[in-house]
């Protein structure tokens, strides 16, 4: 199979609010993904790269920076991300699973005071998702997660008065792919209705799927 006839990948997207499930549901889904068959990708926001590094020794210290100076340094992080691996990967055929997408720095840096639709529209150059899966949990319980499963302390991204705000602008998202899950269920159902729904996309694209 040449270049020209290689079948454009999927790229699906994690998110909801710290605390909410999706770096658990990502890994099962790709290990289930790869069972099947499927090459699968599995990667994250912020990355591991210069600008990533940055992004994460704001954890302790947001103030840091000004909202305006945080929303460029995710957005550099971003560009790097799609063009050395999400774009690399679809053009491959691959499925890639990111932990955070845009919709993170929206509903983060929009709780932060900054303007939603400004942030979408700074992200023009990021690839669309196939599918983004919004997994839904109150801000009260995503903390008890992070204290008592993880055993963590709430970063500074992590205060409830945050996260609420964050929530909302989740909500409020109007784009038709995004799926709304209540992770708050049995995590074996939840796991299987995340299954459900990507097999259901795999099959309309043309993807090998049972």
């Amino acid at each position: 199979m040449n270049a020209d006839t290689v079948q454009r990948g999927l790229l699906i997207a994690f998110e909801g609010i710290d605390g909410s499930g999706k770096s658990s549901h990502l890994r099962w889904l790709a290990a289930y993904l790869r069972g099947q068959g499927l090459s699968v990708v599995e990667t994250r926001e912020p990355t591991d790269g210069a600008y990533g590094q940055c992004i994460r020794n704001l954890f302790t210290n947001r103030k840091k920076l000004s909202p305006e100076e945080e929303l460029e340094l995710f957005l550099l992080d971003r560009k790097e991300h799609v063009a050395q691996c999400i774009n690399p990967a679809l053009a491959a055929g691959q499925i890639v699973l990111t932990d955070r997408y845009y919709f993170s720095s929206v509903a983060y840096q929009g709780a932060a005071g900054m303007n939603p639709v400004a942030i979408f529209a700074k992200n023009a150059f990021a690839p669309e998702p196939d599918m983004v899966l919004l997994l839904r949990v109150s801000p009260q319980e995503g903390l008890r997660r992070i204290r008592e499963q993880r055993c963590e302390h709430p970063n500074d991204f992590e205060q409830e008065e945050q996260l609420i705000k964050v929530d909302r602008l989740f909500a409020s998202f109007p784009q038709s792919y995004i799926k709304r899950i209540d992770n708050s269920a049995n995590r074996d159902k939840v796991q299987a209705y995340i299954r459900q729904l990507v097999r259901e996309l795999c099959c309309a694209r043309g993807f090998a799927c049972q």
